[in-house]
């Protein structure tokens, strides 16, 4: 099992306390892709930065990778989300005085590998992903869908297990999205593990499971056979 959540409840204590995640049990095996819907205030962002380990659960148990994730230090957790886990978000999050080469690259900075090696293997993703002529433009010479390319070439020049992608295509247009979406797909084909979080049910289709929030609580899992999906036509 690469995800494994057990009971897992969280609330913010403010003026008037949120629980904003209410027993919460959810397994996703390894390579396989799902998806995350549910209404603003449902607990779907919560609920992705547990997964990656960017905010603390209050109680239940949470294994990445058959390792228990709890009251890690600030270094234990990021070395974790590092080697583990690549991010996609619907901003992109580039670094605007970085190049795509230099974008990508980032995270092996991290890992310590030499700056050599790290630039080769962005080249060698940016390529993947038909951007290696664009290796040396700034974020703002690049269309939104470049800008997604770079952030998933990003996100995989780790090798990580998981992929955890919110909103990936909320800034693209349906013919874009359609594309991301395609690429996104062979990834997972790679045998990489992929969580999605999105509001459109056309994104939520291509992927074999949908797991709907309501009010902190998942109110049902949808199973689906996105292979009877043509990953070509335009997301609706």
């Amino acid at each position: 099992m690469m995800i494994e959540l057990k009971d897992i409840n969280k609330t913010y204590f403010g003026a008037q306390p949120l629980h904003v995640l209410k027993g919460i049990n959810l397994n996703v095996e390894e390579g396989e892709m799902v998806s995350i819907m549910g209404a603003s205030g449902s607990g779907k962002s919560t609920l992705l930065n547990i997964l990656g380990i960017l905010d603390n659960y209050d109680s239940g148990d949470y294994y990445l990778n058959g390792k228990l994730v709890k009251d890690l230090s600030e270094n234990e957790a990021a070395d974790m989300r590092n080697r583990t886990i690549g991010f996609i978000f619907q901003s992109f999050n580039l670094i605007p005085f970085k190049t795509a080469m230099e974008n990508v690259a980032l995270p092996l900075y991290y890992q310590n590998v030499s700056r050599k090696k790290r630039n080769d293997l962005a080249i060698e993703y940016l390529e993947r992903f038909g951007l290696k002529e664009w290796a040396d433009h700034y974020p703002n010479e690049l269309s939104g869908g470049q800008k997604q390319r770079v952030s998933m070439a990003r996100a995989l020049v780790t090798q990580p297990k998981v992929i955890l992608a919110d909103e990936p295509t909320g800034a693209l247009d349906s013919k874009t999205s359609a594309e991301v979406m395609q690429i996104l797909r062979e990834v997972n084909q790679m045998g990489i593990t992929m969580v999605i979080v999105t509001h459109e049910k056309g994104i939520a289709l291509r992927t074999n499971k949908i797991i709907h929030l309501k009010d902190g609580v998942i109110e049902n899992i949808e199973v689906n056979n996105p292979d009877l999906i043509d990953f070509n036509t335009e997301i609706k």
